[in-house]
């Protein structure tokens, strides 16, 4: 049975994230909705979720110390990690000692890194993926494109949100490539993955859910899978631009990829770990191809702020305090168009807002990130439409109005 305290007293229900941006934020609000006591950690000041949770932490998130300082200090009956750069050795330790991490401290240092995961879908699950090589030095990365194949793909295994990935297309690319992936990832220098290129008809992301059962809420060997109808999407460089739901698919086809999201939810989630998923597939053809796993709310995923009645934030709330989905109610096609800012700025300015919100049938979150620094993802509109490809044109003239101001 899930018992809910009140917050700021002694019966309080605590949920402490590492890693505070717009999608913890957006967590932050559900996890209050239901009267949760919520702590926001991250690296620097005034994060998106630190501007509407109960207490914040400023750390390094990296630092093992550190982060176990501030889980002893604060007591959370949940940890929840939010991002990739996290020191997950410690997560594991302290998981041992009694601490609830979501879904799982397995989970987190297995998706911590692309290697981890990439080794586990391909080589324990069988679960097909593009080919791929792993590289810690210039020379083993020149052999792996050589053996992968122009084009290709190239990450740091330890980033996100397309930070120091590329594309080589031509052999030019490569010593660019390889520069570019050890000043990109979230955890500095080191190995990187060389993945074949993919020539996919469209990318999904098929939000995956595991979570209490309506007839057995207390009992999680019974915890039952749920999925949101599949996210199109739109990446540039590795980072999402605009998403769409529900992304038209052949009903075979989403059943295979409902059943491979299924198979690695539920081994990285174990018997007891909950929570939601992002799972990115390429389709091509009849084909359901794995590409990237994150085990929390996916930024493709901020069109269910439109597009559900319970959004991919409020069902990881739920799923986290163990409490049941009986199901989500979709609204119709519904699209969102990702607001980027580049240069230099503290405490940025907004103009346009309420001509985005003039156009019909739309929303806007600005996230509330206290600087800009290179580019930067800082808002995002949000709309409904009679079809997809009219809600995403309403997403993209909404987010057209809307730019910062010295």
């Amino acid at each position: 049975m899930t018992i809910l305290g009140t917050p700021l007293s002694a019966t309080s229900t605590r949920v402490l994230l590492l890693g505070s941006g717009e999608l913890g934020k957006e967590l932050v609000i559900e996890l209050q909705r239901l009267g949760v006591e919520t702590i926001a950690v991250d690296r620097y000041a005034d994060a998106p979720a630190m501007q509407v949770a109960h207490r914040s932490h400023v750390i390094d998130m990296l630092d093992a110390a550190e982060v176990r300082r501030v889980i002893e200090l604060e007591q959370p009956q949940w940890v929840v990690p939010e991002i990739e750069a996290i020191h997950t050795p410690t997560l594991r330790e302290l998981e041992a000692e009694g601490v609830t991490i979501i879904p799982t401290a397995r989970a987190a240092w297995l998706t911590m890194d692309r290697e981890g995961i990439r080794r586990l879908v391909a080589e324990e699950l069988s679960v097909t993926t593009s080919p791929y090589r792993f590289a810690d030095t210039a020379e083993e990365f020149a052999d792996a494109v050589e053996a992968i194949g122009i084009p290709c793909v190239v990450k740091p295994v330890m980033s996100s949100s397309g930070k120091g990935q590329s594309v080589v297309r031509s052999p030019g690319d490569v010593s660019t490539s390889w520069d570019y992936a050890q000043s990109g990832g979230r955890a500095g220098q080191g190995r990187v993955i060389v993945e074949g290129f993919v020539p996919f008809d469209y990318e999904i992301t098929l939000l995956t859910i595991k979570h209490a059962s309506v007839e057995a809420p207390d009992d999680p060997s019974r915890d039952a899978i749920s999925f949101c109808a599949p996210i199109g999407h739109v990446q540039v460089d590795g980072d999402y631009r605009e998403s769409w739901q529900p992304q038209p698919m052949e009903a075979g086809v989403l059943a295979a990829a409902e059943q491979m999201a299924e198979t690695v939810v539920r081994e990285l989630c174990g018997t007891t770990g909950r929570g939601l998923f992002g799972v990115e597939l390429f389709v091509r053809g009849d084909d359901v191809i794995f590409s990237e796993l994150s085990p929390r709310p996916h930024d493709t995923g901020l069109v269910t702020l439109v597009s559900q009645d319970l959004s991919e934030f409020a069902l990881h709330a739920r799923a986290i305090l163990g409490l049941p989905i009986p199901n989500v109610r979709a609204r119709g096609a519904a699209a969102s168009c990702a607001v980027l800012v580049e240069g230099e700025q503290v405490a940025p300015r907004f103009a346009g807002v309420e001509r985005a919100l003039a156009v019909a049938d739309t929303q806007v979150r600005v996230f509330g990130k206290p600087e800009v620094g290179g580019r930067r993802r800082m808002a995002v509109t949000l709309a409904l439409g009679e079809d997809v490809e009219a809600a995403r044109a309403t997403a993209r003239e909404s987010a057209a109005h809307i730019s910062v101001v010295e």
